[in-house]
């Protein structure tokens, strides 16, 4: 049943939404209408009689006709029920009653409800009241309802456990037999990191089903042995897949195709299938969809193309799959995928289109959205040695996005570096957020692809640059590298070498010249290293185990490289030299050490020492234990990272100075990142923020606004709005005629500046649209003249008078809400030089106060502000507090879509905003703090 806005107008469509359940599989979050009716009784015949007591407090064996009308109509506003469904079948149901102080049934402004939920016993224990209780939260609060009331019965220890567990401030107590239950709304850091927690433990365990699936079946193998699903088959086969493997093709006529048990079709395969890999063209994949949706299959890797990547008629198609496989509660890797691969080995998966033998065991896991990419990172990461834990190419990224991965990756035992090649972030904000905390614990590495979005993939569309989005990337922790080349690059090092404690680099080898560029290359990347050490073109492999035991030993150094260029004997040398460095870093374990080469591709085998597919790969040595910062004990994140000795056996090598430096940098930047993250900040509370004062304006203001339009706040609004947080805007005076201006002058009192507020001249003094230091009327009267004569008529240059303040730094504050990305807070030096330069740094809101301090340092033109060339250092802790202030104006108010300070002059002491430019709008029904969905694009 699909209810649309044009049957019924109240229906709210934006409440819809797909979860994830606590077992990895979906279902289908909806408002309850007059045509469910019949799955109400339906579902409610399927509920046990000890259930059903629960929910009623006395047998209730069945529903009337009263009971279900009175379920099944409602005004969404003071009566709202939601199901939980899989398909056309309810799962589970919630509803809300508002009620007045007597208890009795009520309209706004009373703003307490009832709650009460019932789920089916089948589906008990999968998280699904919880997933309820989070959206009708939601709704309960869009509609002005700030508390629920419950009342249920000692013995359901379940029930009580779903509201007591939600993390929002409540009230127990035990009445007339039953637990009374009131729970405020208003959503806590509490209750956000129990959502949070749930959110991440169940997509970590729906990307876990698809990767360690107990049986595959593969459908569309063809009996020639020719095509996509024959090759899918014989991958899975030869790779030692442990689990039960099936082939599926409707015109089969013998019981074995390619050694594999062969079946017409799912269903009559008689057994569980985890996992479906379907190979069949997109016309045909619907019904292979619901054959495997009936047959309880758990999981998808759609290969097929012919979807998004192949048009607008494509693009329906991939939304129509989508939509279909989450009706079933199954989760969808693809379409147009290249596979899965999971080296466990009481898994060996090569659910993908890469030949057997698939990669040996490693600690790095690889997410694409490639298959051609996929295939030569596959291929960059054998070649040098690398093996992997697991590896997922999602192609078109329906369902399964790289999102999904890093919740898996984040609680991996098996995983230790993260490599990611993205061609698009569906959600940036979400994935700022998952990979910061998968960062604390684990590099995470992403190579993205182009700017703009490929055939097949449909995001929110975003209006930051792509120099912001890698601002904020790096703010999370993300190691953002530009090409393929140097994602395999980095992710060499940190999964074989310790993190470095600095960025302090030894350099030593057998050639000068080598040593010397890759000096020059430390220096371009910001690294501090020694002077090289040469050690001659005569230098043993002795030679090179002393020199390089000693730099580790050093206290001098944070990082070695060595180079080396070949001798008279290469082959017979590569062993002995490559032994020679093993034994060095045995010796004096605790640094990274980088290999960097010219034409030596012996010493690059043998610096790999490629590992056979049964050998176990050693815990991962990215981190020093002090960096590690403790997880929390409800995440159950991996904590392997924490190993400080290095692999002896596996050094990273390189070709080009350039390369191997570049990973060294790297690996020092996210170092100094996890070490700051011991120390994030705090976002300060200021006394004197009115914050329900602010809220009250807002919705005033908004009170004669539609949805979806916008409203530039006027400028004594704008200006009453900022004061509120403490953020002093300095009044402005509209000067018409000479005459306004000398009057303007004598209210704000001299001496003043006389501007003009034209859109083409609005903060642009280098066109003289600016007079200041104005003392007397005769110098105003001047200035006017001398404004107006050239530029053009007032009632076109629109002059303003403002009073004076002390001569600064003229800087901008910004932030902006981006569709998918969030609130930014943006901060550069005005002026034309700087907007076209683009020197302007973002952080995410809320910012913390190290947040802002290293905000307004990391632009280029940051020494400004701290005496540069003899002149007086301005006031940057009054500014750091300016930015602060306005981060929680935005974030205490989704309403604030925009805030422009332009200019904000930092002056010896104290911060003098001069304009301000506000953006309103009505929030969207969902914010940041809303319930847990999945993405539907």
């Amino acid at each position: 049943m699909r209810m649309t806005i044009e049957s019924d107008p109240s229906y709210p469509a934006h409440w819809e939404a797909d979860v994830v359940l606590r077992d990895g599989g979906t279902a289908r979050i909806r408002p309850i209408t007059t045509e469910d009716a019949g799955r109400l009784v339906s579902f409610y015949e399927q509920v046990s009689d000890e259930s059903k007591y629960y929910r009623f407090f006395a047998p209730y064996p069945r529903l009337s006709d009263r009971d279900v009308h009175r379920f099944t109509h409602h005004d969404y506003v003071d009566r709202v029920g939601l199901a939980a469904t899989i398909g056309e079948e309810f799962i589970g149901t919630v509803r809300y009653d508002r009620i007045g102080p007597d208890g009795r049934p009520a309209s706004a402004p009373a703003d307490e409800a009832e709650v009460a939920f019932l789920v089916q016993d089948a589906h008990q224990g999968r998280g699904v009241a919880s997933a309820l209780l989070e959206h009708i939260g939601a709704v309960a609060r869009e509609r002005g309802i700030r508390r629920f009331a419950a009342e249920v019965l000692p013995a359901n220890t379940k029930m009580i456990k779903v509201f007591t567990d939600v993390g929002y401030q409540q009230k127990r107590s035990f009445e007339d037999g039953s637990v009374h239950l009131t729970l405020d709304l208003e959503p806590t850091a509490e209750s956000l990191a129990v959502q949070r927690a749930r959110e991440q433990r169940a997509e970590a365990r729906s990307v876990q089903r698809l990767l360690a699936p107990g049986s595959v079946a593969v459908v569309g193998v063809s009996r020639s042995g020719a095509g996509v699903g024959a090759a899918a088959l014989r991958n899975l086969r030869d790779s030692g897949f442990r689990g039960h493997l099936y082939a599926v093709n409707e015109a089969v006529t013998r019981d074995l195709l390619d050694g594999v048990r062969a079946y017409r079709t799912v269903e009559a395969i008689g057994a569980p299938v985890d996992l479906a890999v379907i190979a069949v063209p997109a016309d045909r994949v619907p019904d292979a969809v619901a054959a495997c949706g009936e047959h309880g299959v758990q999981g998808l890797v759609v290969l097929s193309a012919g979807y998004g990547d192949s048009g607008p008629a494509g693009l329906a198609r991939q939304r129509e799959l989508l939509r279909q496989v989450r009706s079933y509660g199954m989760r969808l890797i693809g379409p147009n995928a290249y596979g899965v691969i999971n080296t466990a080995p009481d898994v060996e998966l090569n659910a993908s289109l890469t030949p057997a033998p698939m990669p040996v065991r490693g600690r790095t896991g690889l997410f694409t959205q490639s298959g051609a990419i996929g295939i030569a990172l596959l291929s960059a990461l054998l070649r040098r040695g690398e093996g992997l834990s697991s590896f997922v190419s999602a192609g078109n990224r329906a369902d399964v996005s790289g999102n999904d991965i890093l919740q898996y990756w984040y609680e991996d035992e098996a995983t230790d570096v993260a490599l990611m090649y993205l061609e698009t972030l569906g959600n940036p904000r979400k994935f700022t957020r998952l990979a910061r905390r998968t960062a604390a614990v684990k590099p995470v590495v992403v190579a993205k692809g182009g700017r703009h979005t490929p055939a097949g993939h449909v995001v929110p569309g975003t209006r930051l640059s792509e120099d912001t989005v890698s601002a904020l990337l790096r703010q999370a922790g993300v190691i953002r590298v530009d090409t393929v080349t140097e994602l395999v690059d980095v992710g060499l090092l940190l999964a074989s070498q310790p993190l470095p404690a600095g960025p302090r680099i030894a350099i030593l080898g057998n050639s000068e010249s080598l040593g010397v560029l890759t000096y020059d290359a430390c220096l371009a990347q910001g690294l501090r290293p020694l002077p090289p050490l040469d050690l001659t073109t005569a230098a043993s492999p002795e030679d090179f185990r002393t020199a390089l035991a000693a730099a580790l030993s050093s206290d001098d150094c944070d990082a070695v490289i060595v180079t080396a260029i070949p001798w008279v004997s290469e082959h017979a040398l590569a062993d002995d030299l490559a032994d020679a460095l093993r034994e060095a870093v045995a010796e004096a374990p605790g640094k990274p050490v980088a290999v960097v080469h010219v034409e030596l591709a012996e010493l690059v085998r043998a610096l790999s020492a490629t590992r056979g597919p049964g050998d176990e790969p050693p815990a991962h040595p990215a981190a020093d234990a002090a960096l590690t910062p403790a997880a929390p004990a409800a995440t159950g994140a991996s904590t392997s990272t924490a190993a400080s000795t290095p692999d002896p056996d596996r050094i990273p090598s390189y070709p080009a100075a350039e390369r191997a430096v570049k990973a060294v940098a790297e690996a020092v930047r996210y170092g100094q990142w996890r070490r700051a993250l011991a120390d994030a900040g705090q976002v300060p509370e200021y006394e004197d923020i009115d914050e329900a004062g602010a809220a009250a304006q807002l919705a005033g203001l908004l009170a004669d606004v539609d949805d979806g339009a916008v409203l530039t706040l006027a400028e004594r609004d704008a200006r009453d709005l900022l004061a509120r947080y403490g953020i002093r805007v300095l009044p402005t005076l509209p000067a018409p005629s000479p005459d306004a201006a000398v009057r303007a002058a004598a209210i704000l009192g001299y001496p003043v500046a006389l501007k003009t507020t034209a859109p083409h001249l609005r903060h642009r003094a280098d066109l003289g649209g600016v007079r200041l230091d104005l003392t007397t009327e005769a110098e105003l009267r001047r200035s006017y003249e001398e404004l107006t004569d050239p530029l053009g008529k007032p009632a076109e240059l629109q002059p303003v008078v403002q009073p004076m303040v002390p001569r600064g730094v003229d800087t901008v504050v910004r932030s902006v809400i981006d569709p998918a990305a969030g609130a930014v807070l943006s901060f550069g030096l005005a002026g034309v030089a700087s907007e076209l330069l683009g020197d302007t740094a973002h952080r995410l809101v809320p910012a913390t106060d190290r947040d802002a301090a290293a905000l307004i340092r990391s632009i280029r033109a940051a020494p400004l502000l701290f005496g540069w060339r003899g002149s007086d250092p301005v006031d940057t802790p009054a500014l750091e507090e300016t930015l602060l202030r306005l981060s929680r104006l935005v974030d205490d108010h989704p309403e604030v879509i925009g805030v422009t300070l332009e200019p904000v002059v930092v002056a010896v002491e104290g911060v003098s905003a001069l304009s301000a430019t506000v953006r309103v709008a009505h929030p969207p029904a969902r914010g940041d703090l809303g319930p847990r969905t999945l993405p539907s694009y």
